[in-house]
């Protein structure tokens, strides 16, 4: 079963993406900073991180940095789920290691589908 790590300082957010993830079928753990998300990534590897951009302690591309920084992460899809939707924002996000960008509010569909394309691409690669 693939497992997902949410990460977002809301937790209506986190827990609505969690139902909508655990419904398709995933395995979601969740944290509410980057802090978090990074201490539990550090005890689990997960085969895709999902991660809002602003939150406290630690934000979404300080997250990003720190994950690829591990080499059990290096290749691991990591998708930004944000209202941010700035180019310059995007491009840092680009240059952290985000493997995508998603816009909140979003169609619960959508993720579905852009999930499963970024987690086929990745095991392609690794295979």
């Amino acid at each position: 079963m693939t497992t997902i790590l949410t990460v977002d300082d809301s937790r209506s957010f986190r827990e609505m993406l969690s139902y909508i993830l655990r419904t398709a079928g995933y395995s979601v753990f969740e944290a509410e900073d980057g802090v978090e998300g990074l201490e539990i990534a550090q005890k689990q590897v997960f085969d895709v991180v999902l991660t809002d951009q602003h939150m406290p302690r630690m934000n979404g591309l300080m997250l990003i940095e720190n994950l690829r920084s591990l080499s059990e992460y290096e290749t691991t899809p990591i998708l930004m789920l944000t209202t941010e939707s700035d180019n310059g924002v995007k491009a840092q996000g680009r240059e952290a290691g985000a493997t995508g960008w998603l816009n909140k509010p979003f169609d619960p569909e959508r993720l579905l589908v852009v999930l499963e394309g970024v987690i086929s691409r990745h095991s392609a690669k690794i295979h």
